[in-house]
Order: C-alpha cells, then sequence, then structure tokens
C-alpha cells in the first residue's frame, strides 16, 4: 500500500501527542496513590492507566511499523556496485548480504545509503587485494565483501567487513604525524582504535594515487558526520593480511528516544539513553585539576568533566564547590568520553522529540525539547553539539 509520507508524518505526531497524554496521566496516577482516596476511584484510575499505557504503546508500534523499510533496498544496489569496481580495478570480489529483511525508519533508510556505498567502495579499493598479492599471501584469489544488518534491542547494528590486507597502522600513524594530528612521541603511546580513529579526520587519507574511487581525503569524515547526525555510532577493527570490519549502530526512528532525566541545579534536562556509557558517584574533592579543568579517573581513562547549565549558557567553565558531593555521567560520541556532573538522576522516560522551532533556530548542544508527565517543557540535550561547545572551551 502507498502511503503519502505527509500523512504519516501527521499520524507519527498525533501519536507523540498520546504518548505525552499517556505520561501524564501515569505521573497523575503515581500521585493518586500516595492519598487516602476511595479505592474505588484510585481502581479505576489504575485501570485507565494500563488501559492507555497498552494501547497507546500498540499504537506507536503499529505506526512505526508503516514507517519501517527493509534495508535490502539498500544492499540490493552494493552488488551492481562491487562488479564493476573489480572489474575496473583488475580484482576478484564477491559480496555477501545477511539480515536484509531488517527494518529500519524510513528517514534513516535515507540517509544510510550513502555512507554505506563509500565503505563499500572503500573495502574494494583499499582492503581487497590483487589475486597475485592474495595468492601469495595463502588466500583465495577472491576477495570477500560482507554486508550484515541485525537488530539489537532498539538499535540496528550493520556490518561491513572484508578479508582483506587490513589497515596499515604505519601509514595511518605516519600521515597523522604529517598533517600535525598528533606528535610522534605521542604517535607511540595511543592504542590501534585512537590511530584508527584519524581516518576520519577531514583530509585524511593513506592511498598513494588519488583516482576516482579514493586518495582525495573526502569521505571517512563526512560518514562519521552523517552516522552521528543519526544519533548513531561507527567503530573499526581491523587485524593486517586478516581484514577489517567496520560497524554501526544506529536508532531504529529518531522520532521517540529513551531519555535519562537528570537535575542540574533548578534545571532538568534529558540525555538520550543511547549516548550515556556510565554514571558514576563522586565528589569534587576527588577529581583532578588539569588547566583548571576537572579530570575524573574512571579505571584507565581520563575523563574531562564540565558543568552542563555553564557551557549550554556560554559562560566560562566555572570552578564546583569542593563540597558538593554528586554524581557524574560519562557521555560517549565514538572513542570519545565526557563527563557531565549532576545533581539528581530523575529515571528514565520515553520522551518525543519536538523542535525548537522557528523562533529559537537551532541551539549547539541542544536536540529539541520534550514535554514531561508533569506538563513543563525540558530540553534534550545534543551529545554531538555537546562534545563540540566542550571543544570550543578547551575541554577537550
Amino acid at each position: 500500500i502507498r502511503v503519502p509520507v505527509e500523512r504519516l508524518e501527521s499520524l507519527m505526531n498525533l501519536i507523540g501527542e498520546l504518548v505525552l497524554g499517556r505520561n501524564t496521566l501515569i505521573q497523575t496516577n503515581s500521585e493518586f496513590n500516595l492519598n487516602s482516596d476511595p479505592g474505588n476511584l484510585r481502581e479505576r484510575l489504575g485501570s485507565v492507566t494500563s488501559q492507555i499505557n497498552f494501547v497507546t504503546s500498540e499504537l506507536q508500534t503499529a505506526v512505526m511499523n508503516i514507517r519501517m523499510i527493509p534495508i535490502g533496498k539498500v544492499f540490493n544496489r552494493f552488488p551492481r556496485l562491487v562488479r564493476d569496481l573489480a572489474s575496473s580495478s583488475g580484482k576478484k570480489i564477491s559480496i555477501e548480504m545477511f539480515g536484509a529483511e531488517t527494518e529500519l525508519d524510513k528517514t534513516v533508510i535515507e540517509e544510510i545509503g550513502d555512507p554505506l556505498i563509500h565503505l563499500v567502495r572503500n573495502s574494494c579499493d583499499h582492503g581487497i587485494e590483487t589475486p597475485d598479492e592474495r595468492k601469495a599471501n595463502g588466500k583465495p584469489e577472491t576477495g570477500i565483501i560482507k554486508l550484515e544488518a541485525s537488530q539489537e534491542g532498539s538499535n540496528i547494528i550493520i556490518k561491513i567487513s572484508d578479508d582483506g590486507k587490513g589497515l596499515d597502522i604505519e601509514a595511518i600513524k605516519a600521515k597523522a604525524i604529517e598533517r600535525g594530528l598528533t606528535t610522534d612521541v605521542d604517535a607511540k603511546n595511543l592504542s590501534k582504535n585512537e590511530l584508527f580513529s584519524f581516518i576520519f579526520a577531514p583530509g585524511f587519507s593513506t592511498a598513494k594515487v588519488v583516482s576516482n574511487v579514493s586518495g582525495r581525503g573526502v569521505g571517512m569524515d563526512v560518514v562519521r558526520t552523517n552516522i552521528e547526525r543519526l544519533n548513531g555510532l561507527i567503530e573499526i577493527e581491523s587485524e593486517t593480511n586478516v581484514g577489517t570490519s567496520i560497524t554501526i549502530k544506529l536508532p531504529l526512528t529518531l522520532a521517540i528516544v529513551q531519555g535519562l532525566l537528570i537535575g542540574v541545579q533548578e534545571d532538568i534536562f534529558i540525555i538520550p539513553l543511547a549516548s550515556v556509557h556510565e554514571i558514576v558517584k563522586t565528589s569534587v574533592s576527588e577529581l583532578n585539576n588539569v588547566d583548571g579543568i576537572p579530570m575524573l579517573r574512571l579505571r584507565d581513562e581520563i575523563v574531562p568533566i564540565l558543568s552542563l547549565t555553564s557551557v549550554l549558557k556560554h559562560n566560562s567553565v566555572k570552578p564546583l564547590d569542593d563540597e558538593h558531593y554528586s554524581y557524574v555521567v560519562v557521555v560517549g560520541l565514538a572513542e570519545k568520553k565526557l563527563g557531565l556532573f549532576v545533581d539528581n538522576l530523575l529515571g528514565q522516560e520515553e520522551v518525543v522529540i519536538k523542535s525548537l522551532g522557528k523562533a529559537f533556530g537551532s541551539i549547539e548542544g541542544l536536540a529539541g525539547a520534550t514535554i514531561l508527565g508533569d506538563g513543563r517543557i525540558r530540553l534534550i540535550v545534543d551529545v554531538i553539539g555537546l562534545f563540540g561547545l566542550a571543544k570550543k572551551h578547551r575541554i577537550i
């Protein structure tokens, strides 16, 4: 059945309003239970709350299913692409696809096509060797590229892997030093994953020859930007002469997200749960100051800490009170981590993301707003924007 997208968008907005109504009813019911009102009324309110909660959840699932499209529609374009690239480069490459029936929101499907094309082209050009090179390394002449999709909770996992030569760590290190992204001394102490992250720097390429497929340093930074804009994550694993595997983790839908409610001074913010790595209870006195920036030692990592309100209000980073005892919410973006000082953890809730509107436009560090069960408007933190602000304040 072909349905105009405008109708689906309208229906999705109505579902959003219904979810907000459900949240209000659930909260009213919890407050009602604290009072000693007649048992009959309490029972009725409990019954209608359960009913609207069930119906809303079912309706929400049904509408989201209407918007779902099998990822096979994106995968289907790759066999020909791989065939053409193999032919033009004199290589033998076959492609294997799994999980093509896995469904994703239409908006995500539209955005993920181009990044996947670039990653597959990279595997063909950088990853898979020529038949002679493969024979010399004891491999079959035909290289294999695998595309896999699967669902994991409320996320979709897409994996692009090849059995090629793997990433050249020394070439990446040399190029990073040449570009001024790191120093010779620092490069020796970097882990494999930290070195791989340089691939996503704008203009970065280890290709010796510029071709119509690669070598211009354009692509991987755009891939990462597009995936992060979808609130997704991208990770690279590679082993010399074994192959490279790139994993992309994406949310099923962008309209409704699970959020962590946090209290900071008199404000309440919502952080998308997918971006939260962990929560640590600590006091300011347990932190170390490095160039005036508080740092938390988290096992083998040093995580910079910031005050959410001071950064969002574009104030300078304020020193924190030594007596303050609080929580640190550690959020992550790819391999980077950042700690947020919060006073209270108020639980988690399914929230509907609403635009801030034309009056406010786009505000760095904020993804939008939502209405909580008590009727108050609360701001949703944009983790990508938050890392951008932290960079401006020279926290990271």
